[in-house]
């Protein structure tokens, strides 16, 4: 189920923001994610609705109740990069040796710290150069972003949602999950009286935070 769909319920324009939200963030807020990166683009979807424009009024304010945190990370004015993250579980993810050895590589300071990765981000995006590390920030194994970048020689085997190097039955497997957790989101939303019941994180009561996938 699209989101056009889904927002045909939910007559306020911040309802509909929250649901928009919701669905994007399926996988974040269920824990087995700690981000996930939108492109909001300033143009009229079927159901009549403008995400970006919704975004830029509400966005904020709906985020406001929820365990969530958004970063823009550029705003072209026709569109914006959001990263909508679960903070502690990027503060997490910078715990890992081998993440903060990629991310130093890449020319991340030392001393890590979550706004300094963000502002890099930013910063990179800026310049024109798209960071592909962001991948590990999206929950990909971190062989997969590796062999992307070219870090460590393994071999390409599978396209999916992104693209998985060496053996992929892990990395399907874990694409199958986030489907899941879209695909429940979006059951959710078509049923629920309240937009922010679902973005709340409380759907997912036994959710554990997130762990890097090695």
């Amino acid at each position: 189920m699209a989101w056009k769909d889904i927002a045909k319920r939910f007559c306020d324009p911040r309802d509909c923001l929250a649901s928009y939200v919701a669905l994007e963030s399926a996988e974040v807020l269920a824990g087995v994610k700690p981000a996930n990166l939108l492109s909001i683009s300033d143009r009229t979807n079927s159901c009549g609705r403008n995400p970006y424009r919704l975004w830029k009024a509400w966005g904020k304010q709906v985020l406001d109740a929820t365990p969530l945190q958004a970063h823009e990370l550029a705003d072209r004015g026709h569109s914006v990069l959001v990263l909508l993250y679960q903070p502690e579980a990027l503060k997490n993810l910078l715990l890992s040796p081998a993440i903060r050895a990629i991310l130093h590589r890449e020319g991340y300071a030392d001393d890590l710290c979550l706004t300094g990765v963000l502002d890099k981000l930013t910063e990179s995006l800026a310049a024109g150069v798209f960071p592909h590390e962001i991948g590990m920030f999206l929950g990909y194994p971190l062989k997969d972003v590796a062999g992307f970048m070219g870090l460590a020689r393994i071999p390409f085997t599978c396209q999916g949602p992104w693209k998985m190097y060496g053996d992929p039955r892990n990395s399907l497997r874990l694409a199958e999950t986030f489907r899941s957790c879209r695909a429940r989101m979006a059951t959710d939303l078509a049923c629920c009286s309240s937009p922010y019941e679902c973005l709340s994180g409380n759907s997912y009561p036994g959710r554990s935070l997130f762990l890097p996938h090695i």
